[in-house]
């Protein structure tokens, strides 16, 4: 299978199937809206109002499995990046990422490119996967490495 293949609920519960992005460099991040990164969806913003014309998306995947940090429905998880962050880019409905329960996607996206010490585990909230123009998963960011971290990364594949 490829990255296009698989499709996922947005923040709204309709399906959603990456093929739409085909052609456009991803960023997909695990996230939560009470956790010490999550002033990162400030960083995630301006790199989407930068590099969205040219091609780059953010896909924003909420996860309530690190200590709880991703609470409440999803329309509050929108409300709170939009207000607070005035994210643009487009949200998800709450996901696993590790465990039995670890939507399809994400056991792909660690099957690309594993932790050098967590393997196939994700780490914590803000761990981030970078994808380039053909679905390939080419980088792999941990929590503590910033937006602005990430940005010439993320130049060179646009």
């Amino acid at each position: 299978m490829s990255l296009y293949d698989y499709i996922v609920k947005d923040a709204d519960g309709a399906d959603v199937s990456l093929s739409d992005y085909k052609g456009k460099v991803l960023l997909i991040v695990n996230t939560a809206t009470g956790c010490g990164f999550t002033p990162q969806y400030e960083g995630l913003q301006n790199l989407y109002k930068k590099y969205q014309q040219q091609g780059f998306e953010i896909l924003d995947f909420p996860c309530n499995q690190f200590a709880g940090q991703a609470p409440g429905t999803e329309d509050e998880i929108v409300d709170f990046c939009q207000s607070r962050y005035g994210v643009t880019f487009k949200q998800f409905a709450k996901i696993k990422v590790n465990g039995s329960n670890t939507i399809p996607l994400y056991v792909y996206l660690k099957s690309q490119i594993k932790d050098r010490v967590l393997g196939g585990h994700i780490k914590w909230n803000f761990t981030k996967f970078l994808v380039d123009r053909n679905g390939n998963v080419v980088n792999r960011f941990g929590p503590s490495v910033t937006p602005d971290k990430i940005e010439s990364n993320i130049k060179s594949l646009l």
